[in-house]
């Protein structure tokens, strides 16, 4: 039911237990919360508050992907002997929406443990001496993780792009519309930004998330390399603590190469996930020298008792826009 809610000053508050709050902070009121909405979509402007990692963000607009969940059970039950498959069933793709938020950077200090606050990074022009753009406290939200809430504040998100990308109107419900910049920046940068598919599988009640984004094509010694950015999140549902240990990656080219990738955690880290804290996410990148490939593998995780299990990857391929799209633009702030 809609109430007040608080924040302990700076990070918000309904999500963090006593025992989380930072010493010393004292609780501050951001705003009233809403009911959450069951059908259609929020509106650009939207506040919420994550319901996982419990950050302030503003909705600036919705995508569609197709979320393609191993955990749904198939009517019929195909067999598809692929490379990355190996005889696992064909999952269908259901439509589900996602929005492009902002992060209310003062939150980003108290999540940068739980979750990388950089989700979107793409390259740059070739006569750009950087070779790769990061847009800080840009994330992807799936619907369900949107808590809303409401504030008289007429600049309730700290974000360098808040003011840019949007403006109060008390008339509009909610009152933070989109400026003629958010408009043209979606529109320029669409193929860079959009989330198309979504995969999800659970195993021994964690669950793992991949969305992968095309980042572009680099020319290297007469040969393309094509990029890619995927993000993972972990979640822990259970109530026992478990510990990341391993990554076990298997990446396919369409040129024909299968390549193995083992190593220690994940961007080097071992992340704990609790009943506090449970999930973890961050995003790392792949090069392929083909326009296509797909990627699977395991994650080890460590109970209490220093017995190890595996959590299945769910397999996910790697498409190019394979009409090249003119470099990212409009980001020299």
């Amino acid at each position: 039911s809609p109430g007040a809610i608080s924040a302990p000053a700076p990070p918000p508050s309904c999500l963090c237990p006593p025992r989380n709050r930072p010493e010393g902070k004292v609780l501050e009121t951001v705003g009233v919360f809403e009911a959450p909405k069951q059908h259609g979509k929020y509106e650009t402007g939207q506040l919420f508050l994550h319901s996982v990692f419990g950050y302030r963000g503003i909705v600036l607009f919705p995508w569609q992907a197709r979320l393609y969940d191993r955990d749904v059970a198939s009517p019929v039950t195909e067999k598809s002997e692929n490379a990355a498959g190996h005889g696992s069933k064909e999952v269908k793709g259901k439509t589900h929406t996602y929005y492009q938020v902002l992060i209310d950077a003062r939150d980003c200090p108290h999540i940068s443990q739980r979750s990388q606050t950089e989700a979107v990074t793409f390259l740059a022009n070739h006569d750009d001496s950087r070779a790769l753009y990061a847009i800080p406290g840009l994330d992807y939200v799936s619907h369900e993780d949107i808590l809303p809430y409401s504030s008289t504040d007429q600049v309730p998100i700290q974000h360098e792009l808040f003011e840019r990308f949007l403006m109060y109107d008390q008339t509009k419900v909610p009152p933070f519309v989109a400026r003629d910049t958010l408009c043209a920046w979606q529109e320029k940068n669409h193929p860079w930004l959009e989330l198309s598919d979504v995969h999800r599988e659970t195993t021994e009640n964690i669950r793992v998330t991949v969305i992968p984004f095309y980042m572009g094509m680099r020319e290297a010694q007469n040969s393309h390399v094509y990029w890619w950015r995927y993000c993972i999140r972990l979640e822990n549902l259970d109530s026992e603590v478990v510990q990341l240990r391993e990554r076990h990656w298997r990446i396919f080219s369409l040129s024909g190469t299968l390549e193995t990738v083992r190593g220690r955690g994940v961007v080097g880290r071992e992340p704990v996930l609790s009943k506090e804290q449970p999930a973890f996410q961050y995003s790392s990148h792949v090069s392929l020298q083909a326009s296509s490939g797909h990627m699977w593998g395991t994650f080890r995780f460590e109970r209490p008792d220093g017995s190890h299990f595996d959590v299945r990857i769910p397999p996910f391929s790697l498409e190019s826009n394979k009409d090249e799209k003119t470099p990212p633009s409009g980001l020299h702030w």
